[in-house]
């Protein structure tokens, strides 16, 4: 195969629609815009969102609650899902990744105290509740608070 052979695959290119050109290319005349009117004219047009001077949907629906840009989104797990890991075992984030239990820690991960824990682990993590740590501890294990 040469350079000169190579073209693009049938139907991936489509010629631009010529507006204005004549009656014959059946956009002539107002050349798609219809007769006058403001969509007809030349210029910017109108903002979107814009309903000709009625108090438009965006305004008219009541506003509700309060987005807090300062939250901390935190991953939850149970001390119920620290079982999957063997006895002795050192769980931290990069662990709980590879295990799949974690997909993304955003901005930390938080151990919860459902479920129970029969091992012996070492957990590494944001937080813990009060719970967790007791639940951790009873089983001989550690916690640690990076």
């Amino acid at each position: 195969m040469k350079l000169y052979e190579l073209s693009p695959a049938e139907g991936s290119k489509k010629e631009a629609k010529r507006i204005g050109r004549g009656h014959g290319s059946g956009q002539g005349k107002t050349a798609g815009k219809g007769h006058k009117g403001q969509k007809a004219r030349a210029g910017k047009g109108m903002r979107v969102g814009f309903e000709g001077g009625q108090m438009p949907l965006q305004r008219r629906l009541p506003k509700r609650g309060f987005n807090n840009i300062f939250r901390k989104n935190v991953v939850a797990i149970n001390v119920g899902t620290l079982n999957k890991f063997e006895d002795g075992a050192v769980v931290d984030i990069a662990a709980l990744t590879e295990k799949g239990i974690v997909k993304n820690s955003f901005d930390g991960v938080k151990i919860l105290s459902n479920g129970t824990v029969t091992k012996k682990l070492t957990v590494k993590a944001n937080a813990f509740s009060k719970g967790a740590v007791a639940k951790i501890e009873a089983a001989g294990g550690k916690t640690e608070v990076i």
